[in-house]
């Protein structure tokens, strides 16, 4: 599938929404130049949106695989780099996808927690699944902690349409995976890289509430 429909609409109304909502993107220079897993916390369907908007450098979204079936959404979504996961099984085609992706050096855009959960006023994220652990384990690539501040308030869970509030994408260190838990079994690995990948993720969202207040 050819890049120029999506560099486009990056070019376009990948500039024009992020000054709706007079989003910055502080820490743009941690993402590697080459593959690597952004994952962040989600609280708004405005979250992967602006991340794409925003990112140096084009990324390619996992998104649940009912979006892929409704409409123009279904039709837009893989022409925009994104690609499909059935939540709550183990996707082996998501995750064959995903691995060479990264292995080709391009950036993969997931949210551990799998679904939006309530506002980040509170500076918690929620539990994990492991599958974020895995593909980056597998890949060989770092993972990229993302903390979205004012998604929340710019696009409620359960609202239609959007409010015009400032939003923030802050980005972490990058996790490098060889250090953690090297000698434990796969199991144990992903365990050890998801309770990691979640403890930065809330750390950069704590300091970057903080921040604003």
């Amino acid at each position: 599938m050819s890049d120029l429909f999506p560099r486009a609409v990056r070019a376009t109304f990948g500039r024009l929404v992020p000054l709706a909502f007079r989003t910055r993107i502080v820490g743009a220079e941690r993402i590697p130049v080459d593959g690597a897993l952004l994952a962040g916390n989600h609280v708004s369907y405005l979250d992967p949106v602006l991340l794409w908007c925003m990112s140096p450098r084009p990324v390619h979204f996992m998104a649940k695989s009912e979006l892929f079936g409704k409409g123009f959404i279904g039709w837009l979504l893989p022409r925009l780099w994104a690609f499909p996961v059935n939540r709550g099984e183990p996707d082996r085609t998501a995750i064959v996808t995903a691995s060479e992706l990264l292995r080709s050096g391009e950036l993969v855009g997931v949210f551990p927690e799998g679904s939006r959960r309530g506002a980040e006023t509170d500076a918690a994220v929620g539990a994990a699944h492991g599958g974020a652990a895995f593909i980056a384990l597998r890949a060989g690539v770092p993972i990229v902690p993302i903390a979205f501040v004012g998604t929340d308030r710019a696009m409620p869970r359960g609202a239609s349409l959007p409010r015009l509030v400032r939003v923030t994408i802050h980005v972490g260190e990058p996790i490098d995976l060889a250090r953690i838990a090297p000698d434990a079994g796969r199991k144990e690995r992903v365990a050890a890289v998801t309770q990691r990948m979640m403890e930065e993720i809330g750390a950069l969202l704590r300091s970057a509430v903080g921040g604003t207040r």
